[in-house]
């Protein structure tokens, strides 16, 4: 527990907890990508769902596009090609990581620059108002749903190989 009235203030506390949060689902998309083959990265169940290839590009497109001039630009850049990040293909695993990790350096880097008092600017994303604290949320609530779609892919492509993330079933 913090003590807010001698230590940091409830701004510097909440900039330290979404920096974990991100953190450690990062971390967990990592561990379950390295338990599959490449070919586990482009394959998909069919229809409408999307490869891990796919969602590691939307999620860099997303971020990158969201991070970069934060305080001083929309979150939708006009040169991200949004739909490219939805069209399959197959990439080395190396590029694909390579740009998993551009879009987390973009994430980062703004989240360490920010300021307590820039929490309650205002940002737009898409030409909508939001506060910092809520394009934040919204990023963490995005990012975590496709790192759980990325989750299950992996996981259903390991089989019985899969080690669990946290705490294995009847322990």
């Amino acid at each position: 527990m913090h003590d807010l009235v001698d230590g940091p203030g409830v701004a510097e506390v909440y900039l330290e907890a979404v920096k974990s949060r991100f953190r450690y689902i990062k971390d967990l998309a990592e561990r379950a990508l390295a338990q599959v083959d490449d070919d586990a990265l482009a394959w998909s169940p069919g229809g409408e769902s999307n490869s891990i290839t796919v969602l590691i590009k939307h999620l860099s497109g997303n971020m990158v596009s969201r991070w970069t001039d934060f305080l001083t630009s929309d979150g939708e850049k006009p040169d991200r090609d949004r739909d490219a990040e939805f069209v399959e293909e197959r990439l080395p695993r190396q590029e694909l990581m390579e740009r998993w990790e551009r879009g987390w350096r973009a994430l980062f880097a703004t989240l360490d620059a920010l300021r307590p008092d820039d929490l309650l600017r205002t940002v737009f994303i898409r030409g909508e108002p939001h506060t910092v604290i809520d394009a934040i949320e919204r990023q963490l609530f995005h990012t975590s749903y496709h790192v759980g779609q990325i989750v299950y892919l992996a996981k259903a492509r390991a089989g019985e190989r899969w080690q669990s993330l946290t705490i294995p079933r009847r322990r």
